[in-house]
């Protein structure tokens, strides 16, 4: 059974119906379990929950520290280009953005420019991107960008388009040790009204896209869904579906969400589900009570303050430093078209402070190559 099965189990409609129907003594159910039913998610989203924030704050800190101690994983990403060939209308990368910044792709020289600049702060794990161009950024390109990077970092992973499962191997033989990918909205119907052009517009082969990632070898997948194209609460529901999915049919690799939420957009989009700050505590905490070996990647989107209180409610990793442009660490300038703007401008020293502040360890490196050869 695919995932596509899966997830028509649980239309919209059903879970709308699920979400209203939760009572008080549900969410209490809900918290006093151990091991957390589908239905159990969908009582800690539902807005029963919403007066039980504080009980699952604790749940979920609990759990956290069980599973990862009091350590905060630090990396940043590095992108590679801007080029895109997709119509996503809430992207500045987009094909039809109408942005007038430059578009570049990296030239490997370049690429070793910014990964020596991110290991001089410290950096051990790097995130690659990319922009939606199979034909001009092809997957041999990507692949060389990954062995680059393997010399300086000792995790390295992409966050590029869907490929198939022979160009994730590949990738993996290059050095890579993690996947993200976010489905955008599993809504199907909003997820065509968004993708309009390009080779991300086929909902299917995205959807499938992770799972083929597992079964190539890559040890880390995280996902997520973009916060605001959709209702949160379906959409979190199914992002943690996905994730359980995720665990028992790539059981070799971990998982890992990510919450992403849409605060800058192109001029043409509006959002039409705007999700609120207690929205995105509710779906962290929510999700880290059903999901709690997974970890948690917040990233520089959020404002400082909220990255702050964030934190000790499941968050396991988090960017610092970031820049979302091709270049934008050593090489090349503000001239050129960055992905969205950015909130939290700390630098990772800065971000690295904090987390001890608060009674975290600040890892850079959480993972090496020689675990897979012991």
């Amino acid at each position: 059974m695919s995932f596509n099965d899966v997830i028509t189990q649980w239309d919209e409609v059903k879970l709308r119906g699920l979400f209203q129907s939760v009572t008080d003594a549900d969410v209490r159910a809900a918290l006093r379990k151990d091991d957390r039913s589908l239905r159990d998610l969908a009582a800690l989203l539902s807005p029963a929950a919403r007066p039980h924030l504080e009980a699952m704050a604790r749940e979920a800190q609990r759990l956290t520290r069980w599973h990862f101690g009091r350590t905060i994983a630090l990396y940043a990403p590095l992108y590679l280009s801007n080029l895109c060939a997709a119509d996503c209308v809430y992207c500045g990368f987009s094909v039809r953005s109408e942005n007038k910044e430059k578009r570049v792709t990296l030239k490997e020289p370049e690429i070793r420019n910014e990964c020596e600049a991110l290991a001089a702060q410290g950096f051990e794990s790097v995130l690659l991107l990319t922009g939606e161009a199979p034909r001009a950024v092809d997957p041999d390109y990507i692949a060389r960008g990954i062995a680059i990077a393997r010399e300086y970092f000792a995790s390295v992973s992409v966050e590029v388009y869907a490929v198939d499962q022979e160009d994730y191997r590949n990738y993996v033989a290059a050095g890579l040790e993690g996947v993200t990918l976010y489905m955008e909205t599993y809504h199907r119907p909003t997820y065509a009204e968004v993708h309009l052009e390009g080779e991300k517009a086929d909902y299917d082969y995205r959807l499938d896209a992770i799972e083929r990632a597992g079964r190539a070898g890559v040890r880390k997948l995280s996902i997520g869904a973009l916060l605001g194209l959709f209702d949160w609460r379906t959409e979190a529901f199914w992002t943690g579906l996905h994730g359980r999915y995720l665990q028992k049919h790539c059981w070799q690799s971990a998982l890992a969400i990510s919450f992403p939420r849409l605060l800058h957009h192109p001029d043409r989009f509006q959002i039409r589900d705007r999700v609120g700050n207690a929205d995105l505590v509710q779906i962290i905490l929510a999700l880290r009570l059903f999901l709690p070996e997974a970890g948690f990647n917040l990233s520089t989107r959020e404002a400082p303050e909220l990255r702050d209180k964030l934190l000790p409610l499941g968050v396991t990793h988090m960017s610092a430093g970031s820049s979302t442009r091709p270049g934008g660490y050593a090489t090349r300038g503000k001239e050129v078209l960055e992905q969205f703007e950015i909130e939290d401008f700390r630098s990772p020293s800065e971000i690295r402070d904090l987390i001890r502040s608060l009674g975290y360890d600040p890892v850079w490196k959480d993972y090496d190559r020689a675990f897979d050869t012991a």
